[in-house]
């Protein structure tokens, strides 16, 4: 089966910063293929270059057997830039319908509107849109044209939580159609939720690529817990002879140490003598957030 796109060296620079440094990767037809990685780290850059949005400084890139960006292209993949922006008077259903007139075999205007709950706002001026109803209004552009490939870049920033969750039943069905889909995130959990495989950017060098089940598989595995009150994590970390971390208010993990039944025997001895609700307790393979932490730190 032919790789729906093909990514061999690209590089980009700007100056004597290397944007994009010798990436090369593939992605499969039906594949949802995440980049990740802190801000800076290349992952638009190298998104846009293979939407023919910018152009490289060497390395090819290659979308349906086709030069990204060439008129026979057009028509096969559906983009949904990071930041986008239309007439500020054009209604939310004739956005849509514009856009669906410019294929020869669209999806249903309606029906989508209505998938992707922007049904309520159907007639709203896109200025009086809030920021994730803009946000759906743009995946609604790139879907309207059936892509066999489909550039989702940030695709659910600034959405509530509904939002989030209808994008990604939007992206389990286009895998379902075979579309390919390229998707940069922020966040972490998003890309282990629709990952078929993630790829983590670092300097705009591809610093790991895999399933996310390879990419932390034979990982020490972590005790994360929380509990009902702050404690003295210093106190603890002196106790367990092990290192403690805070991850937020009430939310501790120890890294680096195998669970063993003594040490979680230990952690709840400590905290029930203190007097302190011990809510949860989890013991689990180490996380895609883990990995990035290592790489990007």
């Amino acid at each position: 089966m032919a790789s729906s796109i093909e990514v061999s060296g690209l590089t980009k620079r700007y100056g004597a910063v290397a944007a994009v440094d010798d990436v090369s990767f593939s992605v499969d037809p039906g594949e949802v293929f995440v980049l990740v990685g802190p801000n800076g780290a290349g992952k638009t850059t190298t998104v846009e270059i293979i939407e023919g949005l910018r152009g490289a400084d060497s390395g090819t890139a290659r979308v349906l057997g086709l030069t990204p960006g060439s008129r026979a292209l057009r028509a096969r993949v559906g983009v949904m830039p990071q930041e986008g922006d239309l007439y500020s008077g054009i209604r939310t259903h004739e956005a849509v319908r514009l856009f669906a007139s410019f294929y020869d075999e669209p999806l249903d205007p309606s029906a989508l509107i209505e998938q992707l709950g922007l049904g309520e706002v159907r007639r709203t001026q896109y200025r009086r849109l809030s920021g994730g109803e803009k946000r759906r209004l743009s995946l609604a552009l790139a879907l309207i044209g059936r892509p066999e490939v489909a550039f989702l870049d940030e695709p659910t920033a600034g959405m509530d939580l509904e939002g989030r969750a209808t994008t990604w039943a939007v992206i389990g069905e286009l895998r379902a159609r075979g579309t390919s889909v390229v998707l940069t995130t922020h966040l972490l959990d998003e890309a282990e939720r629709v990952a078929d495989r993630v790829a983590i950017l670092h300097h705009g060098r591809l610093a790991a690529i895999g399933p996310l089940a390879e990419l932390t598989a034979g990982r020490i595995r972590e005790v994360e817990f929380t509990v009902a009150s702050p404690i003295d994590e210093q106190e603890l970390r002196e106790t367990l002879g092990v290192d403690v971390q805070a991850t937020r208010r009430d939310a501790y993990r120890i890294p680096g140490r195998e669970p063993t039944p003594e040490l979680i025997a230990a952690i709840s001895t400590w905290l029930s003598a203190r007097g302190v609700l011990l809510r949860r307790l989890e013991v689990g393979p180490r996380s895609l957030e883990d990995l990035y932490m290592e790489i990007t730190q």
